[in-house]
């Protein structure tokens, strides 16, 4: 009986939370997430309600997690590689049209006055207008204003201060959110030509009308303060004839324009060719230099002729205690020029610069990555060598093997066997070693001639992160996914060539 209890109190939060989210997708029209959540809402309800259904008890929070978090991410990932998603192009051409028209709006001289109550609800704030004649109207800036239910309204003498369905803003709260109150402009109708509401004091609005005028019929959208009229190319701007474009856009596919974009623009894909070869070459050298470091050490403190090699083992795995950006930030701090320890200590004042210069910087990158990965090769490898039996190493020696032969022709072979996939591991994970570069260098020094953010220690999936999120004209989510493509291309194929060979290698020995 507990358990029954347990469950559906268990399944009525999740219908609850459901319905709460039905609820905000109905009201801004998202259908098709709409339908979604309500199937999932549905199943999970039939699955836990019926009885037997054992294994689909236990699989479904899996595969909706699975759905929500990998399936739709790259799903949605390569949709927006085939638009112009960014900065400029972030929603739709209606949005569009309402941004440039409400965005550049001045105040009607002589224009009624309205007394307004600032009113929210699910989708947004609101002003609950009384006009001049007494009518009372209510809405938000993406719906605009309509009549409000006489019945519905509660009245302070001629001004409406409440509706049913809105919570009318104390005044705390107004202070607090007074500059999203300033900024709010509700339509007072359909047609935004009609002109919008503005307050700047939370209880009078004024009439505000746009220097741009949207021509549903034409296409067209028309400054009136310079006569000059813009139109829909298809390239989701409105742009003039003479080229100009306005700077809100909206959303549009594009097909390969963004896989192409490396090949169209020769500085750009020159810097990607450069990104690529480095990423290559930080993920080869790093897994390299750590692989050989910790098998070093490794074969070294597992000699039971070693003295003391429990305490150098515990001192061999101390990088690898730490946080990896704790130890990004104490390094960035030795290889800092005017104050860092090497510098000033070390080479006596000298003024190396590290981090800021192409081939230090990469050198310097490098060093901390093997720093930090080194004794994961360490671990890996030292309990590889003593899984391997001692009878073999036995054997060797007593056909007259000598110490390197029996390692080179023995354990090393037996070695790579069961380490081979932890390199190709490596190497991935070193792919995208976001972190590291982030944290030293942010990818830097910038290469000149490059009007994108391209540094000389980027790797591809920093050049990702700042063509998305800081890029040096705007936000490009088009491009930036264009990229996380390709990167997934490389490390699926990189990934299944050196599978096949640890295949071929296991096959040999």
């Amino acid at each position: 009986m507990r358990v029954l209890v347990a469950k559906i109190a268990m399944l009525a939060i999740v219908d609850a939370i459901a319905v709460f989210a039905m609820t905000i997708l109905f009201f801004q029209e998202n259908w098709t997430v709409l339908a979604v959540v309500v199937l999932a809402t549905l199943l999970v309800n039939v699955v836990y309600l019926s009885p037997g259904m054992l294994p689909a008890k236990y699989l479904t929070p899996g595969l909706i997690f699975l759905a929500i978090f990998q399936v739709f991410v790259i799903v949605y990932s390569c949709y927006i590689a085939f638009t112009n998603y960014g900065d400029g192009h972030n929603s739709t051409k209606d949005d569009a049209i309402r941004a440039i028209v409400s965005q550049n709006t001045q105040r009607i001289e002589g224009s009624p006055v309205y007394d307004v109550q600032v009113v929210e609800s699910l989708t947004g704030l609101g002003l609950l207008a009384t006009a001049p004649d007494g009518t009372v109207l209510v809405g938000t800036a993406d719906d605009g204003l309509e009549p409000a239910d006489p019945a519905a309204v509660t009245l302070d003498g001629d001004r409406a201060v409440a509706v049913d369905g809105w919570t009318s803003l104390d005044l705390q709260t107004i202070l607090q959110r007074q500059q999203e109150i300033a900024e709010l402009q509700v339509p007072l109708s359909d047609d935004l030509a009609d002109g919008f509401l503005r307050t700047s004091n939370a209880t009078q609005a004024f009439v505000f009308q746009s220097s741009y005028v949207w021509d549903a019929d034409a296409g067209t959208m028309t400054d009136d303060a310079t006569g000059t009229v813009y139109r829909d190319l298809g390239n989701g701007l409105f742009e003039s004839e003479d080229g100009q474009a306005l700077g809100t856009g909206w959303r549009i596919l594009v097909g390969f324009e963004n896989f192409l974009y490396p090949f169209e623009n020769q500085q750009f894909g020159s810097a990607l060719i450069g990104v690529t070869i480095w990423t290559f070459a930080f993920a080869a050298i790093s897994v390299g230099l750590s692989f050989v470091l910790g098998l070093f050490l490794a074969v070294t403190l597992n000699d039971p002729r070693m003295r003391s090699r429990k305490i150098y083992r515990v001192l061999a795995i101390m990088p690898y205690a730490f946080p990896s950006f704790l130890s990004a930030l104490v390094w960035l701090g030795l290889y800092n020029t005017e104050f860092g320890f090497i510098n000033n200590v070390l080479l006596g004042g000298a003024n190396v610069p590290w981090l800021t210069d192409p081939w230090l910087a990469k050198f310097s990158v490098i060093l901390v990555n093997v720093w930090l990965g080194f004794p994961y090769m360490f671990l890996v490898c030292m309990g590889a060598l003593q899984s391997i039996p001692d009878e073999l190493t036995e054997a060797a020696t007593v056909d007259g093997a000598r110490p390197w032969q029996v390692f080179r022709l023995i354990k090393f072979p037996l070695l790579l066997v069961s380490i081979a996939p932890l390199l190709i591991s490596s190497f991935a994970f070193n792919f995208n070693n976001f972190n590291i570069i982030y944290m030293l260098t942010r990818g830097g020094p910038r290469i000149a001639g490059v009007s994108e953010n391209v540094g000389h220690t980027d790797l591809l999936i920093t050049l990702v992160y700042k063509t998305a999120f800081a890029g040096g004209e705007g936000r490009d989510y088009g491009l930036a996914s264009a990229l996380a493509i390709i990167i997934f291309i490389i490390v699926a194929t990189v990934s299944a060539i050196s599978f096949r060979q640890t295949k071929a290698l296991e096959d040999l020995h």
